[in-house]
């Protein structure tokens, strides 16, 4: 059996500590390897050991449940041999990237697992998207990682005027999350993110061409990943990365890159939106009514603060759609909820139609 030295020498760049040798000793008295998932792919995985890197099966730990497959990240148990070899179950996840499924139901996706540091990249080789960073945060924070936004393809914007309005329209949107300028093609802004992201675990998120496998290959130092030019018309690439790969970095820390989103839908993410919209949620605090909407109603705080110029109308707008998303997803499983946003509708449907009636009464 692998020596407990050999394997905090062997897995200790790849995140092994104490907590997580207490959490494997159930399975070390079965004979089990520990490892780590780098890469998922058609029901089997590759997985880092202290006895090299070794394939396996997961049939054993597939459930129905999307949530609960293994998934690049995870922390498993592994068996020390066979043929074929299979994962037999996978540490209690600290933290877990997650968004809604693109099917009707209401499943999640799990992204990675166990993630410090959620890296969201964002192309300023086309007009910035605020809305998709707030997404993207959202989602980040409700992970349980510290979000970090890098602006790559600096290099694209050569008035450094304008790359300072742009890195300070991100900060604004992202209030408290580090915003990085970086370029990977003239090293700019590297250095700042090596930094971040030195310790723990990282996971790389954005849509395909945002330069995640750019960044990856200037992070790591060499081209392990794929990279094709983006489109120009729009600035999107063509999913060279399929998989989610986890790489240990040269200076610390390991990073996870994953294929680009195109579609990135909250799963259950309530807290997270409180975090990107702050602001908003301690303005709520002093509006007359509990139950606030921030639309019309007398004492509101929010659209004071509108009316006043502190609070942007996007930032309002983005709010509330994200708002409205997560209601809605969570209430697919929650019949009690979905009863109230019901009733909820009705009453503002009602309230509308009566305030129509009274306008139209003082026409006539």
């Amino acid at each position: 059996m692998t020596s407990s030295s050999a394997v905090y020498s062997a897995l200790t760049p790849y995140g092994w500590d104490d907590d997580w040798a207490d959490a494997f000793a159930p399975y070390a008295r079965e004979g089990l390897l520990p490892g780590r998932v780098v890469r998922v792919d058609r029901g089997q995985c590759d997985v880092v050991t202290a006895d090299g890197a070794v394939r396996a099966d997961t049939a054993l730990v597939t459930p129905h449940d999307p949530m609960r497959v293994v998934c690049t990240g995870d922390w498993v148990a592994v068996e020390a041999g066979g043929n074929p070899r299979y994962v037999r179950a996978y540490l209690p996840r600290r933290t877990a990237f997650v968004r809604s499924t693109s099917s009707k139901r209401s499943d999640g996706q799990i992204l990675a697992a166990n993630v410090d540091h959620a890296v969201v990249a964002v192309s300023l080789a086309v007009e910035l998207d605020l809305g998709r960073v707030e997404r993207f945060l959202a989602l980040a924070w409700e992970s349980g990682a510290r979000p970090v936004v890098v602006l790559t393809k600096a290099d694209l914007v050569t008035d450094p005027v304008t790359l300072a309005h742009l890195v300070q329209d991100v900060e604004n949107t992202a209030p408290g999350v580090p915003v990085v300028a970086a370029s990977a093609h003239c090293g700019d802004g590297l250095d700042i993110l090596r930094a971040l992201v030195g310790d723990g675990t990282s996971v790389l998120l954005g849509q395909s061409g945002a330069g995640k496998s750019t960044l990856a290959n200037a992070l790591i130092g060499e081209d392990v990943m794929d990279v094709r030019a983006a489109r120009d018309v729009d600035g999107k690439g063509r999913h060279t990365t399929t998989t989610r790969n986890l790489l240990a970095l040269p200076g610390g820390g390991v990073l996870i890159d994953t294929p680009g989103l195109r579609g990135v839908g909250l799963y259950d993410a309530q807290s997270g939106v409180g975090q990107v919209f702050a602001e908003i949620e301690e303005l709520a605090e002093r509006c007359r009514f509990h139950d606030c909407a921030h639309e019309s109603e007398p004492g509101c705080a929010v659209r004071a603060a509108v009316d006043g110029g502190e609070l942007p109308v996007r930032r309002l707008e983005s709010y509330r759609k994200l708002i409205r998303e997560n209601q809605w997803i969570v209430a697919k499983t929650d019949a009690r909820l979905r009863a109230e946003i019901r009733r909820d509708w009705k009453r503002k449907g009602a309230e509308g139609r009566a305030a129509m009636q009274a306008k139209q009464g003082r026409w006539t």
